[in-house]
């Protein structure tokens, strides 16, 4: 063994700089996506579509202002300038998520989380102003039937339900909107009042905090040693370290700093997932962060620690949603009693209406001055979205304006039909509604391979308890090429098409199958922890060889302890299930080939016969490698190395399997 290690430390400057040389692939993937959004900024330029950039301040601050003042309120319009004003959020969510923080200053990231916002409310407000033109002329919209008014409009990203008491009947208390399956049952009081009922299901979520709508992924120092975070923050000698730290913020708010300025203090949204900060790292830089993991905790930094204190006193009220464990899924139903405004009446071949100059006005229920008698609950029937996954019964919340939260309380006599995917309960009042999913339900993962299927491309597994997940590789996309739920293929919407890393990403989430942990994942999961130095690393070399190695999970990885991580191997250059596997250990600065197989009876660290240490794992895979696959690997595109290391870094198979 001895003799093994000598021989180790005597090829490692020269394996490290070997590696080096792979490890630029990395740097050229930075450069492309820096270069791609340059052009993407000149090509809308040129396209003069008449589209803001939605990064230039002056251009979106025109282009809110100019709808504010346009008058139309036809509710058709309005849904399709919504659909123009989704994508502006989508791409400023996108610029906060996947820029650099060496691309992006404080003052932009502020500007576009300011801008994300307002675009939100806007669109909110001319929804309410579509309302209020249809209440105005709700007499076309009357049904032969009852006599009530009754409309259901929608398209892909908002289906608009909304219903008129106009006869002030009793007996047609009730509703169920045919087109959309929402129903609700108004207590008597209501049936003879001049009241409107509107469900806004918005398929989006503009009501929960920003930092929840805009989750990176996080940096495993972060995540897993906060004395490393606190090192690289005392530790910043040279302006190019200070540039890698940028992002190594928490990606989370303390409860004091959502709640004090509602949502518009939620985060600072740096990206943090694809920095290679840890990539051009000198054997001594090395040594010093293998220390650093071993430091005491009391390290922590103060104000850390209170952050968590607080978080932690914060959420003691049983009825708030702690939003780090459950996530909004479905979009948001906006359930609302409001006045009807007067209606126009036919006097020979004139119309008159009384004109009221207060806008769109809630009724209020129950009543202000009778707070303290019960009154009865109204009860609502929603038709879950076909496009989300529930796999277990959803959590109802409603959200708390003065307290910027989900809460539950208010929610009675819930009914959650399976079958039907429709879910009744009662409510005190109106409210803003959210289904919401245990976030880490899909966690651990019970097991994971990555194998290559082709030039450039690869094939990525996750099977969790509920589904199997399959995602494909190529070039610097990748695709949601199937999801396995109890033998049935299901979001059949969403396969097949090809996205970046960070779009895949948000598509999975928003259908309600997440596996992708977050920055506090850890707390709800039984995790697997691993050194960070370790996790990233692996996750990289492993990247750099997915062109012509198949890698599985391990159950000795488990056993490995927290400094190194087990994995399995195998050569893989035909499109065919993978055979024959050996078992491999890392930590980062060492990898070996283990004697053991999967069914062996304990773990054991004693090294294959005829093998040897190595400082890389593309050194020790080059040891029994065909000439073929080692070229594979040397001529591998450095995009698709690059999603392959993303999706890796997202969903953490190997601490969180």
């Amino acid at each position: 063994m001895e003799k093994l290690e000598a021989k180790d430390q005597e090829r490692r400057e020269s394996e490290l700089a070997e590696l080096h040389s792979l490890e630029q692939k990395f740097l050229s993937a930075q450069q492309w996506k820096t270069d791609y959004r340059a052009y993407g900024k000149w090509e809308h330029y040129l396209s003069c579509d008449g589209s803001p950039d939605p990064a230039v301040l002056q251009e979106i601050n025109t282009f809110m202002s100019l709808w504010r003042d346009d008058q139309n309120e036809d509710v058709q319009l309005v849904m399709e300038k919504g659909e123009q004003v989704l994508n502006l959020i989508e791409k400023l969510q996108l610029l906060l998520l996947d820029t650099p923080p060496s691309e992006i200053t404080e003052k932009e990231t502020v500007q576009y989380q300011e801008s994300i916002l307002e675009l939100q409310n806007l669109l909110h407000q001319k929804y309410n102003g579509a309302t209020e033109h249809l209440l105005k002329t709700a007499n076309m919209y009357e049904d032969s039937e009852t006599g009530n008014m009754q409309a259901v409009i929608k398209d892909k990203n908002v289906t608009f339900c909304i219903w008129a008491n106009l006869k002030k009947k009793v007996r047609l208390k009730n509703h169920v909107f045919c087109d959309a399956q929402h129903g609700f049952d108004l207590p008597k009081s209501l049936a003879m009042s001049s009241v409107a009922v509107r469900i806004l299901h918005t398929h989006y979520d503009h009501v929960s905090p920003l930092w929840l709508q805009c989750q990176s992924v996080p940096r495993l120092e972060v995540l897993d040693s906060k004395e490393l975070t606190q090192h690289s923050k005392d530790n910043i000698e040279e302006p190019e370290e200070e540039e890698k730290k940028a992002g190594e913020e928490p990606s989370m708010p303390t409860e004091e700093e959502m709640c004090s300025d509602g949502r518009k203090t939620a985060v600072s949204f740096k990206e943090n997932s694809n920095s290679i900060a840890d990539i051009n790292e000198t054997e001594e830089e090395i040594e010093k962060k293998s220390e650093i993991l071993d430091l005491p905790s009391q390290v922590q930094h103060p104000l850390t620690q209170e952050g968590m204190d607080e978080k932690e006193e914060a959420i003691t009220d049983e009825n708030i949603v702690d939003l780090q464990q459950f996530v909004p899924v479905g979009g948001v139903y906006h359930i609302d009693a409001l006045q009807l405004p007067p209606q126009v009446k036919q006097i020979k071949d004139w119309s008159m209406v009384e004109v009221l100059d207060v806008g769109l006005q809630a009724y209020p229920y129950p009543p202000e001055e009778a707070e303290d008698a019960t009154h009865p609950p109204i009860q609502i029937t929603l038709r879950l979205s076909d496009n989300v996954m529930y796999f277990e019964d959803p959590v109802i919340a409603r959200w708390d304006p003065a307290g910027q939260q989900w809460r539950t309380d208010g929610i009675s006599n819930i009914t959650y039909e399976r079958q039907a995917k429709s879910i009744t309960f009662e409510m005190r009042a109106f409210y803003t509604i959210a289904l919401l999913q245990d976030a880490h339900l899909n966690m651990p993962y019970q097991a994971w391979e990555l194998r290559p299927t082709g030039m450039d491309e690869a094939l990525l597994i996750v099977t969790t308890v509920f589904a199997t997940i399959q995602i494909q590789i190529k070039g610097n996309q990748c695709m949601l090429s199937s999801v396995v739920v109890e033998e049935k293929d299901v979001l059949s919407y969403v396969t097949g098409k090809w996205l970046s890393p960070v779009d895949l990403r948000a598509v999975l989430k928003k259908a309600g199958v997440n596996i992708f942990p977050g920055a506090y994942s850890h707390k709800y999961v039984s995790v697997n922890k691993k050194a960070p130095l370790a996790e990233v690393r692996a996750y990289q070399q492993m990247a750099l060889v997915a062109s012509a190695f198949a890698f599985a999970w391990s159950k000795w990885n488990l056993e490995a302890g927290q400094e190194q991580v087990v994995f399995k191997v195998s050569e893989h250059l035909k499109a065919d299930s993978v055979k024959d596997w050996s078992l491999y250990m890392f930590n980062g600065q060492k990898a070996q080939k283990l004697k053991i197989t999967e069914t062996s009876e304990a773990f054991s660290e004693e090294l294959e016969e005829d093998s040897e240490f190595h400082s890389t794992l593309y050194h020790m895979l080059k040891d029994f490698a065909s000439k073929e696959a080692i070229d594979k690997v040397e001529t591998a595109n450095f995009l698709f190395i690059d999603v392959v290391y993303q999706l890796l870094l997202a969903t953490r198979v190997l601490t969180y399997s």
